[in-house]
């Protein structure tokens, strides 16, 4: 049977030590086609985290929002998604047909999560739709449950410099308990086989997990630790071959989002890992997220 990893996934699968427990949760969790229970999932969520590939090879992780219902599966290999992008988010100029995406649904209050990997297949005013190249589930470890209250009138876009990060950008950071991640197996955006292509994934952990230091150069680093998971290793076996990635952080507090490009290396340290992910774009997005209540922190 054709493996549902790709060769970095492989060969991280393998130095980690779980090569076989990975392909034998690898066959029985990817799927070629959403089962039910995801596509009913899809269509109960106000919002989406979507991981693209900009025309200059570089990931980035949005946030897409809506009511729910704005995402729904007509069919197991589609996701149809009617909404607008945040203004001046490189999202919107990666939508074409033929693009591929990643798509995270989380809902924090019940700690579940599933992914979707595709490419588009349609594109209009009101949004755009996804065949899907994989879909599968997620652990809900490390996701801190949260509810949802009210929401919030997003604010435009700001261009920040990533030398002088402004105040507000590095108090989210340090409270962050939750980011997430977007990356590729490869640079091109053409169409890669199932295996390959983008994806964006949830990270989290304790608040002050992402840990900001700056590099010789003088650029702010970010310093993030990988706890255990579900083995499959997708956003590292990516990162393994192809270093860039994108980061979302999300501010529940304020509502603001925090998007982050850059550089971004797995480090080994014996059979534990990290990642060191340089800062070199910054956007941000006042009072975005829908106004949210912590709950306590799981792992």
């Amino acid at each position: 049977m054709t493996s549902p990893f790709h060769a970095g996934e492989l060969a991280v699968q393998e130095r980690a030590g779980v090569r076989e427990r990975a392909e034998l949760l690898g066959q029985h969790m990817i799927r070629s086609a959403m089962p039910e229970q995801h596509r009913s999932f899809y269509a109960q969520l106000p919002w989406l985290v979507i991981g693209s590939l900009d025309d200059a090879g570089q990931p980035w992780a949005s946030i897409l929002l809506g009511t729910p219902g704005f995402a729904h599966a007509p069919s197991t290999t589609r996701l149809r998604v009617d909404a607008a992008t945040l203004p001046g988010d490189p999202l919107a100029g990666q939508l074409a047909l033929g693009k591929p995406l990643g798509v995270l649904g989380i809902q924090l209050a019940t700690r579940r999560r599933n992914r979707l990997n595709g490419h588009v297949v349609e594109r209009d005013a009101h949004g755009f739709a996804l065949q899907v190249d994989q879909a599968f589930g997620n652990c809900p470890k490390f996701i801190t449950p949260r509810a949802l209250e009210t929401t919030r009138t997003p604010g435009p876009a700001s261009s920040l410099d990533v030398r002088a990060l402004p105040d507000a950008a590095l108090r989210s950071i340090a409270r962050a308990d939750t980011c997430f991640i977007a990356s590729a197996s490869a640079g091109s955006p053409e169409r890669q086989p199932a295996s390959q292509g983008v994806d964006v994934s949830h990270r989290g952990g304790p608040a002050g997990f992402l840990q900001l230091v700056s590099a010789e150069d003088g650029r702010p680093q970010l310093q993030i630790p990988d706890y255990p998971g579900n083995n499959a290793f997708n956003t590292l076996g990516n990162l393994s071959v192809y270093p860039r990635a994108g980061l979302l952080v999300p501010d529940f507090t304020t509502g603001d989002v925090l998007s982050l490009a850059g550089r971004c290396e797995l480090h080994w340290h014996g059979q534990e890992r990290s990642l060191r992910f340089d800062i070199e774009r910054a956007l941000s997005w006042s009072g975005v997220l829908p106004q949210l209540t912590s709950a306590t922190a799981t792992t």
